[in-house]
């Protein structure tokens, strides 16, 4: 991370390397198996939720509300294109008989794998740039964690054609509940919140209840809901954001989060990537679904964007942004492995398409967001005629 930082780049891609060279697919040696496995997850899963806390005490809430309309239009057409490329990579690389009905659902939740968004990645980058609160950025997060819902949605459809035990309806049920719980748990801690600011001011119990709401928050979603954990700590952190004690929180468990356990869970995605076990075939469906994974996101989110009404580069930081699967689309797949939609060896490919993605979306969304715009470059014109006639006047 340290190095990576040197050469201009994103500390996420240094920690997502030393993953791939200390785990099987280069020096093995470490894995993810045993108990030292079990417990590197075990940190990694609570690296990301802290992970996403953090975004979420620094979320610009008004920024959000003032975006939501366009963070959904974005996640659903960054939803709906990549479901539709997938499908059709699947289907044309293994010729699917498209009479076979197993067939074409394994086929379809290939897409639904490309669905899934990881905003960890892009929220720690944004972060060491300094443009988390800029109006990318609070796209990118209000539309990732709609896409996430988005994908829950459509994976429980499809488990539910395969599971006649699984109906549908219920699962959407859940999802409205959760947004309802949210709503009244956000206005109860708000003013728990506030009642802690004027008894303690600064004292350090105060990051610790908010901690631990994080926590429960994150349990609940997954437990009761079955929503993504890192949804709930999000939501966490955003509820907080609003009071005035969120630098305070965020300074206590910034240090915590960069020197261990965020590195943790970059490198953990790492070590999943088995090259050598991967045959010629899979690693060139490896090799497409990579491709389609990238386009097809950038594609869609991009075309939200533009439909809402943002400006080609602001579209293009946005597709980029949303670019990552992360850990996200590794939890779909074990889903899909599960209900019998993915063949096992079709995990290795998943596995790349995580970690291909996740290195260059740190990469093009530094290169985009440093390149300069016509916005920019207008004002910095403008700034150039301006100063002398300030400074003579």
């Amino acid at each position: 991370g340290l190095f990576t930082r040197k050469i201009h780049m994103p500390a996420v891609v240094g920690a997502l390397v030393a993953g791939v060279i200390l785990g099987p697919s280069c020096l093995n040696l470490i894995t993810l198996t045993g108990d030292t496995g079990v417990f590197l997850e075990q940190m990694a899963e609570i690296g990301v939720i802290l992970l996403m806390f953090n975004a979420g005490l620094e979320t610009d809430l008004s920024e959000l509300k003032k975006n939501g309309v366009a963070s959904f239009v974005t996640a659903l057409i960054g939803v709906v294109v990549p479901l539709i490329g997938g499908f059709l990579g699947y289907a044309f690389f293994f010729h699917t008989d498209f009479s076979d009905y197993d067939e074409v659902l394994k086929a379809v939740f290939v897409g639904v794998v490309l669905t899934a968004t990881s905003v960890s990645i892009t929220v720690e980058t944004l972060r060491e740039m300094g443009k988390l609160k800029s109006k990318v950025g609070t796209a990118i997060l209000g539309a990732a964690v709609i896409d996430d819902i988005l994908g829950i949605v459509v994976l429980t459809i499809l488990t539910a054609l395969t599971d006649p035990s699984v109906k549908p309806i219920l699962v959407l049920g859940r999802i409205v509940a959760f947004f309802g719980f949210v709503l009244v748990v956000g206005l109860v801690m708000y003013r728990v919140f506030l009642k802690m600011e004027e008894k303690w001011h600064h004292h350090r119990r105060i990051a610790i209840y908010a901690v631990a709401f994080a926590f429960l928050m994150s349990y609940v979603a997954e437990r009761y809901f079955g929503i993504a954990d890192i949804t709930g700590a999000f939501i966490a952190g955003l509820i907080i954001s609003n009071t005035s004690k969120s630098d305070f929180v965020l300074k206590k468990f910034d240090t915590m989060s960069y020197m261990l356990l965020s590195p943790v869970f970059f490198a953990s995605i790492g070590l999943k990537v088995e090259l050598p076990k991967m045959s010629t075939a899979i690693v060139g469906f490896a090799v497409v679904l990579t491709i389609v994974a990238i386009l097809t996101k950038i594609v869609g989110c991009a075309l939200g964007a533009k439909m809402c009404g943002y400006k080609n580069y602001q579209c293009a930081r946005i597709g980029v942004g949303m670019i990552s699967r992360g850990e996200v689309a590794l939890i779909v797949a074990q889903k899909g492995e599960q209900a019998g939609l993915i063949d096992p060896h079709m995990f290795p490919p998943i596995v790349l398409v995580v970690i291909v993605t996740t290195l260059v979306t740190p990469i093009l969304l530094k290169l985009g967001m440093s390149k300069q715009t016509p916005a920019n470059t207008e004002f910095n014109a403008q700034e150039k005629v301006q100063m002398p006639k300030v400074s003579q006047h």
